[in-house]
């Protein structure tokens, strides 16, 4: 059992209370007002509400559910969500506003006229939409050790999100990785606690703003409480083990810290701690995180994530209610199994049975209400601001979009001074699917939920199309995506790189550069010129023999649309700043920690070369590349 304790909090330098009710948020720099708790305009809600109508505000169904979108008015529901991959017809910012306000009118057509709130998984980017701008996902950001800058990007998130109609982000995602083997690692800002933190407030702040009726704020949901970054083997939807010491020096620290920086809602985990599942640990989630850190805001499952406490799916219903869980994400609509039309008669009838109480309904509902009292959704009947919506995907957005990237690559090896690159070199062969190729740039949870490789969203930049706008005219750039000879080029750059993937289905056990990989390394070196390797993954992969085949190797990890970030540090417009984020391991044995613990990793946590800028007319490249602590 969970032992709470009041009044703790591990990361508490990070904050500055003032006793006029106003917070500063660390290298964020947001300033943040304390919110109106709206109790009474809550409780006369509350009051002429049905029963029905108050378990369709805890009830949050997919888009694609709905056999009839006037279910919305039907059962009260009170928010909709689009999982990944699930758009409209027009995969558009017009076509999802036109979307998102159909939705939002069924709503305002019962009796209440209670606003719906729409959530989406705006996680690197409003990553659903075709023509958004899509973010180096959160190990990139990471990289950059820049709270200012991480807020600087969830500030353009937020708006492109409420240029399509929607207001509810569910990020930022402040787990804690500690294993890379896990196919979330790269929504993870790290593997240490106050970095996730510091970044995680400065996400938060970004994404609401001020306050939440600010007519630019989206509701932020922190996720996923909690330790599914600490899973066994680094399994999705897993086991972590540890003791309570453990998940609350490194787990639970972001969580305190979103809560101080008033984070709206939290999204509970699928996995379990010490083999209890999240979704129903009322220790932590009813004890520790609504009793002891203060948590106001509302709590949301995730996918379909209660039917995995039990076969029965009613008794999942009243199990994760009672623990804490206040709105229920249901995937299904009628005709499947674990339907929202079921969850709703489920928790009417555990209700009238006395198996869930009426106050914890009550208690859920507040919560819900107060959120959308303070989001100014009573207020905001109008129609979205058409600036917003045509800003979806603008050159201003996308520029600091390229300055994350810039800051997000790693230069972990600059040999013989191969890096920068010049501008003038007469003849650069580049090599590798990764290169021309915008879906491996962006990876999962683009357009789909997996992610795919090819062009599979509209307005960004290769990292190869960015290089050739980048060399001088006299400059020859020649592609090859796998075996083509690299003969007669002054150096060639090879582009490696995962395939898209999220979740479980990323998953590794071996996190090996493929045999076909380094063959290309190989063949890139037979060349005798200089070899420069970018890693486009979402993890640290073990290196091998590339290492040592590659006179200079970058970590670019999922740098999103924006690959002309990557050209400028490449030739030296910007100098490499990023940092790791996390250790970068030396084989697959020490990531499952059976190495000896005085074994060092290949890099260690914060580690980056950089080089000083050259003239940008400049003669090959003089430069060298020398780590520092910048």
């Amino acid at each position: 059992m969970i032992i709470p304790r009041i009044g703790k909090c591990a990361v508490s330098r990070t904050f500055l209370w003032l006793s006029a009710g106003w917070v500063t948020l660390g290298l964020a720099r947001t300033v943040v007002a304390q919110p109106v708790d709206y109790d009474q305009q809550v409780k006369d809600m509350l009051g002429r509400m049905t029963l029905d109508e108050k378990i369709g505000q805890m009830t949050q169904a997919d888009s694609e559910a709905f056999k009839n979108k006037s279910d919305i008015r039907k059962y009260f529901i009170g928010s909709v969500l689009s999982g990944g991959g699930h758009s409209p017809r027009e995969n558009s910012a017009a076509g999802w506003l036109k979307s998102c306000d159909e939705f939002r009118s069924f709503a305002l057509q019962t009796r209440l006229k209670i606003p719906l709130l729409y959530g989406i998984d705006a996680v690197h980017g409003h990553n659903n939409v075709d023509g958004a701008v899509i973010f180096p996902h959160n190990i990139g950001l990471g990289a950059t050790h820049n709270s200012a800058l991480v807020e600087k990007a969830a500030r353009v998130v937020a708006a492109e999100v409420l240029g399509t109609g929607m207001q509810w982000a569910f990020a930022p995602c402040v787990a804690v990785a500690r294993n890379e083997r896990w196919g979330r690692t790269y929504e993870s800002f790290g593997d240490s606690p106050e970095l996730v933190s510091e970044l995680g407030v400065a996400a938060i702040g970004g994404l609401q703003g001020r306050q939440l009726s600010d007519p630019t704020s989206v509701l932020a949901c922190a996720k996923h409480f909690l330790a599914d970054g600490g899973t066994a083997d680094g399994v999705d939807q897993g086991n972590t083990i540890c003791d309570e010491a453990t998940l609350r020096k490194v787990y639970l620290a972001p969580y305190e810290t979103a809560v101080r920086a008033g984070v709206g809602s939290i999204m509970v985990s699928y996995s379990s701690w010490n083999g209890t599942k999240m979704s129903g640990n009322k220790d932590l989630l009813a004890h520790v995180l609504k009793g002891e850190l203060g948590f106001k805001g509302f709590l949301v499952s995730d996918w379909a994530a209660i039917d995995q406490l039990s076969p029965d799916f009613k008794s999942d219903v009243a199990v994760s209610i009672n623990a804490g869980l206040d709105m229920i994400m249901i995937p299904y609509g009628p005709g499947t199994p674990n339907n929202y039309v079921e969850f709703i008669k489920d928790l009417k009838a555990l209700v009238a049975e006395g198996k869930v109480p009426q106050s914890r309904i009550d208690d859920a509902v507040s919560r819900i209400l107060r959120i959308k009292f303070q989001m100014g959704l009573f207020d905001r009947t109008t129609s979205t601001d058409p600036a917003l919506t045509a800003a979806v995907g603008s050159a201003e957005h996308r520029e600091t979009a390229r300055e994350c990237v810039r800051q997000s690559l790693v230069l972990l090896k600059n040999e013989g001074h191969a890096l920068p690159l010049s501008k003038n070199v007469k003849h650069l062969h580049v090599m590798g699917l990764a290169a021309d190729d915008i879906g491996m740039q962006c990876g999962g949870w683009t357009i789909t939920w997996q992610g795919e490789p090819g062009p599979t969203i509209h307005g960004g930049t290769t990292i190869l199309a960015a290089i050739r706008k980048t060399v001088g005219a006299g400059t020859e750039v020649t592609y090859s995506a796998n075996e083509a000879s690299a003969g007669g080029a002054d150096a060639v750059l090879v582009v490696l790189g995962e395939k898209p993937y999220a979740e479980g289905k990323g998953d590794r056990q071996d996190l090996k550069l493929s045999a076909k990989d380094l063959a290309l390394l190989a063949k890139a070196k037979a060349a005798g010129t200089r070899v420069i390797t970018l890693i486009v993954s979402g993890r640290p992969l073990v290196l091998d023999s590339a290492l040592a085949t590659s006179d200079a190797l970058v970590a670019a990890w999922l740098p999103g649309t924006e690959g002309q970030g990557v050209a400028d540090v490449l030739f030296g417009d910007y100098k490499p700043t990023g940092k790791l984020p996390r250790s970068w391991p030396l084989n697959n044995e020490q990531i499952s920690a059976k190495s000896s613990a005085s074994e060092k990793p290949l890099f260690p946590y914060g580690y980056g070369l950089t080089y000083e800028l050259q003239p940008a007319n400049r003669a090959p490249v003089r430069a060298g590349g020398v780590a520092t602590s910048e």
